[in-house]
């Protein structure tokens, strides 16, 4: 057997191993959309702070209270269109959505994305509300981050961007809502494009 072939045969290996230990079906789109909803949000949430609370939320307001809908609303329309494409992509690849390599990506992801999220509501029933951005962001970022072992590892790079604007954010809370727009919107789909060229189209 000459090297190239040997070589060849230990890349194969490794492409089974990882198919088999990771869930490579993740859509780039639906990172393109997940930053469009993001940014469809911010700009309502924007429009309603500006217009009825002259730039000041306040927690026991119907206007806290939509931007709460609002913020559940992008999460489940980016959970619906990334759960939609992702199985339409394993499909087309002739995988399975619902595996071992999967549930570990899904557990591993929900780790801190729980236990951030439980931790911000402690501190907005605290009446603590400046660093809310800057902890989405961050406890995001670790969640994109603990996934990638069991997904496409670029996934993390998106992470380490996310806490790094969550930590940016702690410290100007001022500017959280716009890092938070920078961070959920823009990257997700700078990132998504960039996925979806890279690993989508062949």
């Amino acid at each position: 057997m000459s090297k190239k072939d040997y070589l060849k045969d230990i890349s194969e290996i490794k492409n089974l191993m990882n198919k088999s230990s990771r869930f490579i079906s993740l859509s780039g789109l639906s990172g393109v959309l997940a930053g469009i909803y993001a940014l469809i949000g911010a700009a309502i949430t924007y429009w309603l702070v500006d217009t009825y609370s002259y730039g000041t939320l306040l927690l026991d307001g119907w206007i806290f209270r939509t931007v709460m809908l609002v913020l559940i609303l992008v999460a489940l329309f980016s959970i619906a269109s990334g759960v939609f494409l992702t199985t339409r992509k394993a499909k087309k690849n002739g995988e399975k959505i619902w595996d071992k390599s999967s549930r570990r990506l899904i557990y591993n992801f929900l780790i801190p994305l729980i236990s951030g999220g439980l931790y911000i509501l402690i501190i907005l029933s605290q009446g603590k509300y400046g660093q809310t951005g800057g902890l989405m962001l961050i406890f995001y970022g670790l969640a994109l981050i603990n996934a990638s072992k069991y997904s496409i590892g670029d996934i993390k790079y998106l992470g380490f961007i996310q806490i790094a604007l969550g930590l940016i954010a702690t410290l100007y809370p001022g500017y959280g809502f716009w890092l938070w727009v920078i961070g959920f919107g823009i990257m997700h789909i700078i990132y998504g494009t960039w996925m979806h060229f890279k690993y989508d189209v062949k």
